[in-house]
């Protein structure tokens, strides 16, 4: 039973940290962006060492090696996001009334510099274990990048919870291109085809001839199966997005010191003020 029930506590855990982690960052005052993000360039660094030192690595450590590895390179590119450093050409909220292609073209300037990052990540971390025996940090990869891209596209098209209390006030003019609604006709497939895509990795790491295989296969299962309960988060009519509010702490404090700072600046009342 560990194992499989270890790689999935582990992946359960390093998702809910991590997207907590990230969430209580990028909510935090703007002068501290530039220092997270470079600490998160230095993991960045890391990561992609470990998924070099990794892909010769057919062990069960190493299969824990690259799929750490290939979800902190795509944290960094969600930190380098939600801070604005690397975003799109548009930096502006729709007019009131834009729809259909000329708005989902907007839609795609506000994250175009993001896309191609992306595809460039993507590129290295493929040239990095390209031919290795240890594909688990590029599968991990791919799963995040196909899934993101898939509720990236279904919040577009409109969703019950669009979460945007999560967004940084830097990039409050992405809420125009969010929409809500019940339901979209993309998200039945988006769900469909994700969960057979699970049953199947479900059912090979069951059958696994090792345990490298086993544990792989486990961790790339779970994060495809967080995905889709990720992609259920935003239909149904729960709060789910309280399994993160604790990492909103910071932008309480943000608006506690800012409001402390204006309160210094206001000029106090003369005593005959006071006194009418």
């Amino acid at each position: 039973m560990s194992l499989y029930g270890l790689p999935v506590l582990f992946a359960l855990f390093v998702w809910w940290f991590s997207t907590g982690l990230i969430i209580f960052l990028d909510v935090l005052p703007k002068h501290t962006f530039r220092w997270s993000m470079l600490g998160a360039t230095a993991v960045l660094a890391a990561a992609l060492y470990g998924l070099s030192l990794s892909g010769a690595d057919t062990s069960v450590s190493g299969a824990y090696t690259a799929f750490t590895s290939g979800l902190l390179v795509w944290g960094w590119l969600e930190i380098s996001f939600f801070m604005g450093f690397v975003t799109g050409i548009r930096t502006e909220s729709c007019a009131h009334g834009c729809r259909g292609w000329r708005h989902f073209g907007h839609a795609i300037q506000a994250c175009l510099y993001h896309e191609i990052a992306i595809l460039l990540m993507a590129a290295a971390v493929f040239a990095i274990t390209w031919n290795a025996p240890n594909q688990v940090g590029a599968w991990t990869f791919t799963v995040l990048w196909i899934m993101r891209l898939s509720s990236k596209l279904n919040v577009f098209l409109g969703v019950r919870n669009l979460n945007e209390q999560f967004l940084p006030e830097s990039l409050a003019f992405l809420k125009s291109f969010l929409t809500q609604k019940p339901m979209n006709a993309l998200f039945p497939f988006s769900v469909t085809l994700a969960t057979i895509a699970a049953t199947v990795l479900v059912q090979r790491a069951l059958a696994a001839p090792d345990a490298f295989a086993a544990t792989g296969l486990t961790f790339v299962a779970t994060m495809l199966v967080l995905a889709i309960i990720e992609h259920w988060f935003l239909i149904l009519p729960l709060p789910f997005a309280e399994l993160w509010n604790w990492s909103l702490r910071g932008r309480a404090s943000t608006w506690q010191g800012r409001l402390a700072f204006a309160a210094k600046r206001a000029p106090h009342p003369r005593v005959d003020e006071c006194r009418t």
